[in-house]
């Protein structure tokens, strides 16, 4: 269908071809007109179909005209990531840049200062992540009580990062009587729920099904026996073959950590690559990232942070270096190729570790993904890996058994409850002896007394003997001449008898 159909303004369609798109995907043609009526809706595609402009483009439609108030946003979309916030600014731009609309862009990492600036003015468009908004809201440089349009987009991602909490109280904040838009790549059970805690009668579009993959991925499984480092060489292996193939790629990875030694080992192997993660500095992540979009770097290593709002058509392959804990991650993962109908590959790494997730993903997707065998590597089957995980699972729950009994057969908290037992009566008998060898506790202050003064004494002796020019040894003890003073005793005065 084409966007002249789906009630646009002329200004919007201006924008809409000057970007270079006539037809709408399919979310688009659902959702647009029912968003356009001010209905709640609740809309479920999976990623690269179009979901932002199916929301923002109905939004400057709806905006065009009034007027926004200082601190009173006119509409809020709430996104999990600062990444995606970038991406809706984006959209914004390019579709209503014939539409005076004003709009601010809340995230983590930015001045606190310029934010509130652009508040003071008044916005139409409210795009924040949930903790800088209610960062703000709790100095009081925001009021929600004339927002009439909310956004909630990726909603799953969100329930994901735990924002849930912080998206209720956000709602909370909002007018009862508001437009309620609800969009999410996958529609668990747990986002049903609170789809019918945030929206009112809701027009549900949903035009694929629930963490399905883009028929124009063609998807790869790599099975490798061995290390990490060794799925690094097959890494660079897959990468050399693909040739010129790569446009550009992202190779996504678990942790934080393992993103910086994949880049570090990419870098040192000659393949122009960087890093993107969420320890990194805002400045650093969008420099990055744009960099990434220029082509000045082919390979971009990243965490699930860029699995979501990295809009960037010219990514021709994904890499997942680490198969993905979450198994709907996968569907995100490869969604950033084979957009807007373009094709895509998708290369997967799994080590027979990686046996459970790899079923959790083939299960989500409802598809087995094609192996591709690399020459040089040794690979490994389910049969062999499946008995790798009872194995060790047979080792942690002996593990667990052996600490948890002892030869004496006893509980962790009686064996705790005697050892602390223990402990008591060794400190009570160290204390016994020791009073009974150094006698009470009253006595040794005494004592201790006692003998510095001795020692003072004795060197006060060899200070005056020296002054006198006498030596007085220091390694023997100088006992002074004791005498009867003026007193002499009876018994040496009486005479003498001489035979």
């Amino acid at each position: 269908m084409n966007f002249t159909d789906l009630g646009l303004g002329p200004d919007v369609l201006k924008a809409i071809e000057d970007v270079g798109y006539t037809e709408a995907t399919p979310i688009q043609e659902k959702a647009i007109p029912f968003v356009l009526m001010g209905r709640d809706v609740m809309g479920v595609a999976q990623t690269g179909t179009g979901k932002t402009a199916s929301f923002t483009l109905p939004m400057i439609e709806m905006l065009a005209n009034g007027r926004a108030r200082a601190r009173m946003p006119r509409s809020l979309i709430i996104t999990p990531t600062r990444e995606l916030a970038y991406q809706i600014a984006e959209n914004f731009d390019n579709y209503g840049k014939y539409c005076k609309l004003s709009k601010a862009l809340l995230i983590g990492g930015s001045s606190f200062v310029e934010q509130e600036k652009l508040l003071d003015r008044g916005v139409d468009v409210l795009i924040a992540t949930p903790g800088r908004l209610l960062d703000l809201f709790d100095r009081g440089k925001i009021m929600l009580m004339d927002t009439k349009l909310l956004v909630i987009d990726e909603a799953d991602r969100m329930l994901d990062m735990g924002f849930i909490p912080d998206v209720e109280r956000i709602v909370s904040l909002l007018p009862q009587i508001r437009q309620t838009l609800f969009f999410s790549a996958t529609m668990a059970p747990e986002i049903r729920k609170l789809s019918e805690k945030f929206l009112s009668n809701p027009k549900e579009v949903q035009v694929s099904a629930p963490s399905s993959t883009a028929t124009t991925v063609e998807q790869k499984l790599i099975r490798l026996q061995g290390t990490d480092k060794e799925k690094r060489e097959a890494l660079r292996a897959v990468l050399e073959l693909e040739g010129e193939n790569i446009q550009s790629a992202v190779l996504f990875c678990n942790r934080k950590k393992d993103v910086d030694i994949l880049n570090k080992s990419l870098t040192v192997h000659g393949f122009s690559s960087a890093a993107l993660h969420g320890d990194m500095a805002q400045s650093q992540r969008m420099e990055t990232l744009n960099a990434f979009k220029e082509g000045k770097i082919r390979l971009l290593v990243c965490s699930d942070v860029a699995a979501r709002g990295l809009d960037i058509p010219a990514v021709s392959h994904v890499f997942n270096f680490d198969i993905p804990l979450n198994a709907e991650d996968y569907v995100h993962r490869i969604g950033r190729t084979g957009r807007a109908g373009r094709e895509g590959k998708a290369f997967s790494f799994a080590l027979p570790e990686d046996f459970k997730l790899l079923t959790n993903v083939h299960s989500t997707i409802n598809k087995t993904i094609e192996e591709l065998v690399v020459e040089g590597f040794e690979r490994w089957d389910d049969d062999e890996a499946e008995a790798l995980v009872k194995s060790k699972k047979r080792r942690g729950r002996k593990k667990a058994a052996d600490k948890d009994e002892d030869s004496s057969g006893k509980s962790p908290r009686s064996r705790r409850r005697k050892r602390s037992d223990d402990k008591d009566a060794e400190s009570s008998e160290q204390s016994a002896s020791g009073t009974a060898e150094t006698g009470s506790s009253e006595e040794k202050p005494r004592r201790g007394r006692r003998r510095r003064n001795d020692q003072d004494r004795q060197s006060n002796v060899e200070v005056l003997a020296e002054a006198n020019g006498e030596r007085v040894p220091s390694d023997e003890p100088h006992n002074p001449t004791k005498s009867f003073g003026d007193h002499t005793p009876a018994f040496m005065l009486r005479e003498a008898k001489v035979a």
